[in-house]
């Protein structure tokens, strides 16, 4: 699909002066939340005396489908019933700000059963978002899954692996500061891609995988519009179809050695991507014309939903859509998608900079709210290009709460990408705050007919107790 984004914003007119109706961080609306019944259904009402399709009144949502996609006019009532000016502002302006958004209602049956319901607003795979760091989310899946088939050479996630070089551009590896033993491995690279959405350590698990091998494993896995292209660093197309060679040790002793691959796959570039009215290319010299995205790497929204479920609820999917993953991988994953950095001992952060709510996008990263104890997010975040995204599991353990949250926004008012000038903290950040304090202000109003219980996703989280240490 050819869409060209041309377009300069009032940005004064965007600016929040309230960035929640509510009013205040999520932490405060969690306390005041009995407070808000009462306030919620006068909203309620409101919306019905406007001929609204009210939150609640129907689980089955009527969906609009169009050149904006597919919107269920439940959530699109529950987002407008709620939204402050600001977030109005945003909702009225689609072309501009592209965003797409996805509700997973998530209903447990008597015996703990999940049952899961998508509410989807604009959400459209031919709309093109760059999907940026999310990308990294199905890499460390795959990655586990292939580790797990290399067990009969004695290695782990936690064996070292070092990386060579063979071909132009390829970097090598040998040493890793951040972990406690200053040696790189699957683990240690995982763990920053979580935490701090590492740009290095996604390269190694594209080399430690393949080009090849990642799109197909994903596109036998049921999702034929996944296009993983390139690592995240300045390499031609040749030169991301060539991975490295990499040796596992172990006291001196090679137990595994990969030896470098070929991508031959053939990808699917039939859909234009072209954004904005200029950037800057790799020499800083501005080009007067859209930036084409067409051979980026390509990450559909209802993907990204669909892939977190399968490994935070993989009997929830087919056994044919499932990751071959141990028990004891679900639990390192969850440990890491949930952790903080100033919970991790190794890799240790500055806490001044990666802060609690640094990759948590909904309800926390505006304003770096405080997160509340009993609460906990299992997500993977991205941000490039003017694009933010978030892929997110909300646990609540105090009210049994649990839904996920999956969402992108295009803020870019200049038109210019690659100039890391984007509006992520004026509008991205405060709409996926507000987004999710709707969200989980009708999640705490809405009955359930069977209290869900959350003690899979209960974990230990004290510095120097962290799983695998």
């Amino acid at each position: 699909m050819k869409r060209f984004v041309w377009f300069c914003l009032g940005f004064a007119a965007l600016l929040p002066v309230s960035v929640s109706a509510q009013g205040g961080s999520v932490g405060a609306a969690i306390v005041g939340a009995g407070q808000r019944a009462a306030g919620r259904s006068a909203s309620i009402g409101a919306a019905r005396a406007a001929g609204q399709r009210t939150a609640g009144e129907s689980v089955r949502a009527t969906v609009v489908a169009g050149g904006g996609g597919k919107t269920d006019a439940f959530l699109r009532d529950l987002l407008y019933a709620k939204a402050s000016p600001f977030l109005r502002r945003v909702l009225d302006k689609p072309d501009s700000f592209r965003y797409q958004l996805i509700y997973t209602r998530i209903d447990r049956d008597r015996h703990n059963r999940p049952r899961f319901h998508n509410y989807n607003y604009r959400v459209n795979a031919l709309e093109y978002f760059n999907p940026a760091s999310t990308v990294k989310m199905p890499l460390a899946f795959l990655a586990l899954e292939k580790m797990d088939s290399l067990a009969r050479y004695g290695v782990d996630r936690e064996t070292p692996m070092l990386t060579d070089s063979a071909y132009s551009g390829q970097s090598v590896v040998s040493r890793d500061t951040s972990s406690a033993d200053g040696q790189p491995s699957l683990a240690q690279y995982i763990r920053k891609i979580f935490l701090t959405s590492d740009n290095d350590a996604y390269s190694r698990l594209y080399e430690f995988l393949g080009q090849e091998r990642i799109n197909r494993r994903l596109w036998q896995l049921g999702y034929p519009d996944i296009r993983i292209t390139r690592r995240f660093v300045p390499m031609n197309e040749d030169e991301n179809r060539h991975t490295n060679p990499i040796r596992f040790v172990r006291d001196g002793r090679t137990l595994y050695t990969q030896a470098p691959v070929y991508s031959d796959v053939v990808f699917d570039f039939s859909h234009p991507a072209l954004l904005g009215n200029a950037y800057l290319d790799r020499h800083d010299s501005l080009i007067h014309q859209p930036m084409d995205f067409t051979r980026h790497n390509n990450f559909p929204l209802e993907d990204a939903q669909q892939l977190l479920q399968s490994v935070l609820f993989p009997e929830s999917v087919p056994a044919g859509r499932r990751f071959r993953l141990r028990p004891d991988d679900y639990r390192f994953l969850y440990q890491y998608m949930s952790e903080y950095p100033g919970e991790s001992v190794h890799p240790h952060y500055d806490t001044a900079e990666y802060f609690d709510s640094y990759t948590k996008f909904f309800f926390f990263k505006a304003g770096r709210s405080p997160i509340p104890s009993y609460i906990r997010v299992f997500n993977k975040p991205g941000w490039a290009y003017g694009f933010l995204t978030d892929i997110a599991y909300i646990a609540d353990f105090r009210h049994n709460v649990e839904f996920m949250l999956t969402g992108t926004i295009y803020v870019n008012s200049d038109g210019v990408l690659n100039d890391d000038k984007y509006d992520f903290d004026a509008i991205g950040y405060p709409f996926f705050k507000e987004v999710g304090e709707i969200i989980y202000d009708y999640e705490m109003g809405r009955k359930r007919a069977y209290t869900p219980d959350l003690k899979d996703f209960r974990l230990q989280y004290d510095p120097g107790l962290s799983l695998n240490r």
